[in-house]
């Protein structure tokens, strides 16, 4: 009956009319126009069948598709943070409610039966934007190419750590290489539309066709300059579709390319054969390379590549006897009242700079208290601009952070008296505490906390000087990535939930230590929370006194 409801609003009010005519007039028509009322009436029900099928396959779709979200979302909300922690999941979840909810309510957005539409209508304002869905993907490929992770291991949900594996379809490879290559970024194109190729040729079974992959692969390998490989692949497109005629004007280019290519060759043969024959010309030639090969053999590793090998757990290691000299102390600062008779455990991490790590040195409801202090607060988080002095975001920072200063809880206040004691520098004339979280991707690329000569202004609106130390609490463990490195000398520091790290950005004499300059890498699995304070300059006179030389 509801069906048969649905289908009279589904047709337009002249029909409606003109059937109701056709009944109320049937008696003055002839037996041969009455057939045809009856077989109007036929085609009316079958109409009203092809109909009622199409609503139950809809219906069966949805169905589907809930009992699907369901059971996703009563596994994922049973422990958020550790679902989300894992970047495939983050990212799915970004395309279903950007893309797959839109297209659920164009499946449904006739059926004006109850509310769910416009339910949908209103919630969806607040749903991911197409800007939230390619920020997502691009976090996926940030981490692929910091960790130096293949297609396959993240389509296959293996990564180290994870809690709850998910794998990706072949649509969600394909709007992953979509996005790239909206960026003209056919690197991560071609990767992720080999993948999706993959995927169909071990037999999953999707909407998408080889034909769509094989178009956008080929492109992209050519666009890197492969042209062989584009056209083979342009030539297993043909066999499937021989009248794609992209492809067929493609084909015809990438051999005229390749023809002229190696009638180049040829020449550039031919002339080395020329040159051969004049070996003063040869020599010098011969000379020159070898200049230019010995200069780049001595070119320092960008400091990006270092950034990753570090993230990765490679880069440069201590040596043995450096090593010896790191330490682990009971620590009570110069016999601190509060910490003689229970000093607290500290150990070196690393020697110049010198970073100290402070063991067990927030408590797990510390921490709860913080974090939900900071929830509420959550903003993107923002650097200092060092041409204007004020607060501002980049794109090199993707985390989301919140500001606390110790009047408004107890636990605040207790935190920042804490550092105060452990470092004995006055904290009247620090930053409030920041908090920060660093969800899937989320990292702060290579910076320093202080302001360097170049940005006299980069502090001023704050009128306490220079940060001339910082102090970063680790508030989780992660399952993977989240280091603190610090390229210049090859350190690496990991997140331990209930630790602290401490280290000076300023000399004794008030120069900045530019072998401070670190970074946050990229969250891989988990969600990494840390809250930081940065303390500055003012204040400090009589707790660190100037150094007296330059070296200081």
């Amino acid at each position: 009956a509801a069906a048969y409801v649905s289908f009279l609003s589904f047709l337009t009010n002249d029909a409606l009319r003109h059937l109701v005519v056709m009944t109320n007039l049937s008696d003055l028509f002839h037996s041969g126009q009455m057939t045809d009322l009856l077989y109007t009436e036929k085609d009316l029900v079958t109409s009203l069948k092809d109909y009622i099928r199409a609503e139950e396959n809809k219906l069966e779709r949805v169905k589907r598709w809930a009992d699907k979200l369901d059971s996703l979302s009563t596994s994922a909300t049973q422990d958020p943070e550790g679902f989300l922690g894992h970047p495939v999941n983050a990212f799915k979840l970004m395309k279903r409610l950007n893309t797959e909810w839109g297209d659920l309510e164009n499946l449904v957005l006739s059926d004006t039966t109850d509310g769910f539409i416009s339910n949908l209508t209103i919630q969806r304002q607040h749903f991911p934007t197409d800007e939230d869905q390619t920020g997502a993907a691009k976090a996926l490929l940030r981490l692929q190419d910091t960790y130096r992770l293949d297609a396959n291991t993240i389509s296959t949900g293996d990564l180290p750590g994870v809690k709850h594996k998910s794998q990706m379809t072949v649509e969600d490879c394909y709007e992953l290489a979509k996005i790239a290559y909206s960026e003209a970024d056919y690197y991560h194109t071609e990767l992720w539309m080999a993948q999706a190729l993959k995927q169909l040729d071990q037999g999953e079974v999707s909407t998408l066709d080889k034909v769509t992959i094989l178009d956008y692969l080929s492109y992209a390998i050519y666009q890197q300059g492969e042209i062989p490989r584009a056209l083979e692949l342009t030539k297993r497109l043909l066999e499937l579709d021989p009248e794609h005629q992209r492809a067929k004007g493609n084909l015809k280019y990438f051999e005229f390319q390749l023809e002229k290519q190696r009638k180049d060759a040829e020449e550039e043969t031919t002339k080395e054969k020329e040159e051969r024959e004049e070996p003063d010309i040869t020599e010098e030639k011969k000379k020159k390379k070898k200049k230019s090969q010995t200069k780049s053999t001595f070119q320092l590793i960008p400091e990006r590549k270092k950034y990753e090998m570090l993230c990765r757990g490679e880069g440069i290691k201590m040596t043995p006897r450096r090593q010896s000299r790191l330490f682990c102390r009971y620590y009570d600062n110069n016999h601190n009242p509060k910490y003689v008779l229970s000093p607290v455990k500290q150990q070196d991490e690393w020697d110049r700079p010198y970073i100290v790590r402070y063991i067990d040195i927030i408590s797990d409801k510390e921490i709860e208290t913080v974090k939900k202090l900071a929830k509420p607060r959550l903003r993107r988080a923002t650097v200092h601009d060092p041409q204007t002095g004020k607060l501002t975001t980049a794109q090199y920072r993707v985390s989301k952070s919140a500001w606390l200063t110790g009047y408004e809880h107890p636990v605040i206040e207790i935190i920042n008296q804490r550092i105060e004691d452990l470092t004995g520098l006055e904290m009247d004339t620090a930053e409030e505490l920041q908090v920060a979280n660093y969800g899937v991707g989320g990292q702060y690329e290579p910076h320093f906390d202080f302001g360097r000569k170049d940005e006299p202004d980069a502090f001023k609106e704050l009128g306490t000087g220079n940060r001339i130390a910082t102090w970063l609490f680790y508030m989780s463990d992660v399952a993977a990535g989240g280091a603190t490195v610090f390229p210049d000398v090859g350190a690496a520091v990991w997140p331990q939930k209930g630790t602290a790290v401490f280290w000076y950005n300023l000399f004794a004499n008030g120069e900045g230590d530019y072998s401070t300059r670190h970074a946050a890498c990229p969250v891989l699995v988990g969600n990494k929370w840390v809250s930081n304070k940065w303390i500055h300059e003012r204040g400090q006179e009589w707790r660190r006194p100037c150094g007296l030389t330059e070296n200081e």
